[in-house]
């Protein structure tokens, strides 16, 4: 695997560089001291993976990522020293396509690199995506009929601008809402912060044993797998081959039974949520699949639609109305 690395700052670029070397199968591919030489690079020699910083000099990583895939897409991992101060930049450049999000490697006593697991883990997740997975859903769960259906929704590359456009500002939402994103832990909650700003809706993570509540968004906040059990949010750890933890067809999957909602998959690398919005759909639920025109990437919606998973394939502007329409049509209808 070819590694790229955008970084203005020396001893950063040399712990990036070492650490890549020491990950088996990476090499480095090339380096760039800011956005605009980054893709200038991308398009004579685009790598399989760019680790890209946020502040730079001349252009920063989150324009550097939207640019680069508009013009010669590839796999980017956000590597930044905080991620808290560089927070809207951060989910800028996951909404623009950017894969993932770590912090920088350090160096440590006698030339150990600190935060080296977590860099190589994410770099892995990205190969295991190119040779893709079967997808194994664990056993839904059976809940008691007569109940409010919730919105699910699924979503990863470029993700969080695709969720703040579904969920505008001032949208009421007429059941609970509750988000997979392909996100670290460590990262959820900055990502429910941050859709809370940019929808002015109420935002909180998913914990284990509460329900979902109507006008509430919900967003998956653990490496284990989020489903729903007799009404409540809980937490598996099975399957444990999936590429993504949390896994969009598993929380879909868990749906099977549960009363009838509207179920949304939006633009991301890969097929996750593809099998399960299938599923979802031959029980009854209103589907819907992001077109490709208005995709980051459109892996995950592209086979959900392949499937015939989708009742409805809509650009990401008209989604939001036709979930307000699918939620207000009688159970029959649908």
């Amino acid at each position: 695997m070819r590694v790229a690395i955008v970084n203005d700052l020396k001893l950063a670029v040399e712990v990036l560089r070492q650490s890549v070397l020491r990950i088996p199968g990476a090499e480095v591919a090339w380096i760039a001291e800011d956005g605009r030489q980054a893709i200038e690079h991308c398009a004579h020699d685009r790598p399989d993976l760019v680790l890209m910083d946020m502040q730079m000099p001349v252009m920063d990583g989150a324009v550097a990522t939207r640019e680069i895939m508009r013009r010669t897409p590839c796999p980017i991992i956000v590597v930044t020293a905080s991620i808290q101060a560089n927070l809207d930049r951060v989910y800028d450049a996951l909404g623009a396509g950017a894969l993932d999000v770590t912090t920088t490697p350090t160096f440590g006593p006698g030339g150990a690199i600190e935060g080296l697991e977590s860099l190589a883990r994410k770099i892995d997740h990205v190969r295991q995506l190119d040779r893709g997975h079967a997808v194994r859903a664990i056993e839904p769960a059976r809940a008691t009929p007569g109940g409010r259906g919730i919105i699910a929704i699924g979503a990863s590359t470029g993700g969080p601008q695709a969720l703040a456009a579904v969920l505008p500002r001032g949208m009421a939402l007429p059941a609970p809402v509750v988000i997979v994103q392909h996100i670290d832990r460590a990262f959820a909650p900055g990502l429910a912060e941050w859709l809370a700003r940019e929808t002015g809706q109420t935002v909180v993570l998913a914990q284990e044993g509460h329900a979902p509540t109507v006008g509430t968004i919900h967003v998956a906040c653990s490496d284990d797998h989020l489903v729903l059990v007799n009404g409540l949010f809980m937490h598996r750890a099975e399957p444990r081959t999936l590429a993504h933890r949390p896994s969009v067809d598993v929380f879909f999957e868990s749906l099977v039974g549960t009363p009838c909602g509207v179920a949304v998959l939006l633009t991301g690398m890969g097929r996750d949520g593809a099998e399960g919005l299938r599923a979802l759909r031959r029980a009854g639920w209103h589907t819907i699949a992001q077109d490709q025109a208005t995709s980051v990437v459109w892996g995950m919606p592209g086979a959900a639609v392949a499937l015939g998973a989708a009742v409805e394939v809509l650009p990401i502007q008209r989604i939001a109305q036709a979930i307000d329409i699918a939620c207000a049509a009688p159970r029959s209808a649908r």
